[in-house]
């Protein structure tokens, strides 16, 4: 039976919860296209049924923030998803700060071990640093979802380094997901 996947491209393309912008991109651009990329990826194998919060690159969830992160709980806990990984894309006044990190509800969360391959699996892929798994309970996609949840800060898009991959290869990122994952479902 395939492993339900709800992946989760952190904000909306405009108005309401839009991202962080750096460099001349913009997170919920950024986030939209690894998340369609990784999806594609995962299905590939077989082994995982996946779903996205945003099925094209103009579709906005919610009318407020709230209703924005609703909206993608919602969804994936109706859908019954074993597992819920929400895309972003970190920020810094700091230009130089690299690597991706990730987020659980707690550090007892089954999602912890899923976060650290993937945050492990996105170092290997890109060359950027793994920055470590960090309990976060305030954050509602965390606390909301009824199955594990995880959120990943791919890169900095502030940065510039970071910010020419996730333009320019933003398949590194979607690919060093994909390979964190297979590692946690044991498919590496």
């Amino acid at each position: 039976m395939a492993i339900k996947i709800f992946i989760d491209q952190g904000h909306n393309p405009r108005g309401v919860n839009a991202g962080a912008e750096g460099n001349g991109l913009y997170e919920q651009d950024v986030t939209y296209e690894v998340g369609r990329q990784l999806k594609n990826l995962l299905e590939s194998t077989g082994n995982y049924e996946v779903r996205l919060s945003r099925n094209n690159p103009d579709e906005i969830l919610g009318t407020s923030n709230a209703t924005s992160l609703a909206a993608r709980t919602n969804a994936a806990n109706t859908w019954g998803a074993d597992w819920f990984i929400s895309i972003h894309a970190n920020a810094s006044s700091n230009t130089t700060v690299t690597g991706s990190e990730g987020y659980v509800y707690s550090l007892q969360s089954p999602a912890y071990p899923l976060a650290e391959d993937i945050i492990r699996g996105i170092s290997e892929q890109t060359g950027f640093p793994a920055r470590g798994v960090f309990a976060r309970p305030t954050l509602y996609v965390l606390r909301k979802t009824a199955m594990p949840a995880t959120l990943i800060e791919i890169g900095f898009i502030t940065t510039p380094a970071e910010a020419y991959l996730m333009e320019n290869d933003p398949s590194a990122y979607a690919r060093g997901m994909f390979n964190g994952i297979n590692r946690f479902f044991g498919f590496s």
